[in-house]
């Protein structure tokens, strides 16, 4: 009767280090999840607030400049149309280049998921 003893010890507890284990688990992907929600959480309403206040004085720039642009060359609808080509050339090169910003931006989020 000793051996059927000693085994069922030894059942009770491996199955009380897998409860164990499991539970520890479950904590350590639940504070894994809510570390990864509040990076990505956090991350875009830095994203929100930054590119909505660089948005803001990027947007003045661009009317100053166009303003700016018209006066010099006597027409001012000649200055919209050398600024509005510009950010057609620049969103075509965006575009042109668009593969490199995913990869970029791939390799970037991986290394922080994936820590």
């Amino acid at each position: 009767m000793n051996i059927f003893e000693s085994i069922n010890n030894n059942s009770t507890k491996s199955v009380e280090f897998g409860e164990t284990y499991l539970k520890t688990s479950y904590k350590y992907y639940k504070l894994k999840i809510f570390e990864q929600m509040t990076l990505s959480v956090s991350l875009i309403m830095k994203m929100i607030l930054i590119g909505g206040l660089l948005f803001v004085g990027f947007l003045f720039l661009v009317i100053s400049g166009t303003i700016a642009l018209g006066y010099f060359l006597d027409n001012m609808a000649l200055g919209c149309l050398f600024v509005g080509s510009l950010f057609f050339i620049l969103g075509f090169i965006t575009y042109m280049f668009r593969h490199l910003i995913s990869k970029k931006v791939i390799q970037i989020m991986s290394s922080k998921f994936f820590k």
